[in-house]
């Protein structure tokens, strides 16, 4: 897989390149198992001290709109990992920030699916050939004795005019599966998008700047370069 890109200038200079680690008083989880996400915390410096897969339904509502959606996607993903560390209590949950997300790909009111085979990632791309579309992340962030907080970022993207040949290609690649939208900007997929307007992290999926702002509200040690 290939890598996020570098984090943005505003985050990378006022982090430190070794990852933070946890203190005894608190302690940071990733409520996900998506591997870009660690990938992503790590180009800023944080390292959680445990992954926990949360185990939620993510079946849309009926009518449900993609914001509404992402944002109650990533607070359940954080309530469920709560729970796990909490009931029973596990060493340290107790004292945990908890961060979860979601992300969605948009076109117009339309979720599109995380796409699981070559049918779905073909789908996908026929659907955003030469459109532009929304990718939106709802963050989730639990703390100690805390309500938890949330933010929604959200990243317009633009697809060139897709020939035949180019999706073909794309699906046989098989990167676009299990991506949100049935596609990966990080990999060969930016080459098929004509423009980016917003946050570059967050169409990868975690985005960062707002990611380290909800942190350091709650508290969380963030390392300095001096």
């Amino acid at each position: 897989m290939t890598l996020p890109r570098a984090a943005s200038p505003t985050a990378s200079n006022r982090l430190s390149a070794t990852p933070v680690a946890a203190t005894q008083s608190l302690r940071f989880v990733l409520a996900s198992a998506s591997p870009r996400r660690a990938a992503l915390l790590a180009q800023a410096g944080i390292a959680p001290v445990r992954i926990v897969a949360p185990e939620v339904d993510e079946t849309p509502k009926k009518d449900e709109l993609p914001r509404a959606y992402a944002l109650r996607m990533a607070v359940a993903k954080a309530e469920a990992v709560s729970s796990t560390l909490l009931h029973p209590p596990l060493e340290g949950g107790e004292g945990a920030l908890i961060l979860a997300a979601d992300t969605v790909v948009a076109l117009g009111r339309r979720i599109l699916p995380k796409a699981e085979t070559a049918e779905e990632v073909a789908h996908c791309l026929r659907l955003l050939s030469g459109r532009r579309h929304l990718v939106m992340t709802g963050l989730a962030l639990a703390a100690p004795g805390k309500k938890i907080r949330t933010r929604i970022v959200t990243t317009r993207v633009a697809f060139k005019v897709l020939t035949p040949r180019e999706i073909a290609d794309y699906v046989a690649s098989g990167e676009g599966e299990g991506k949100a939208g049935g596609y990966a900007i990080q990999g060969r997929a930016e080459a098929l998008v004509r423009s980016i307007n917003g946050s570059y992290s967050n169409v990868v999926g975690l985005p960062l700047y707002e990611t380290v702002s909800l942190l350091e509200g709650c508290g969380w040690p963030m390392a300095n370069d001096e």
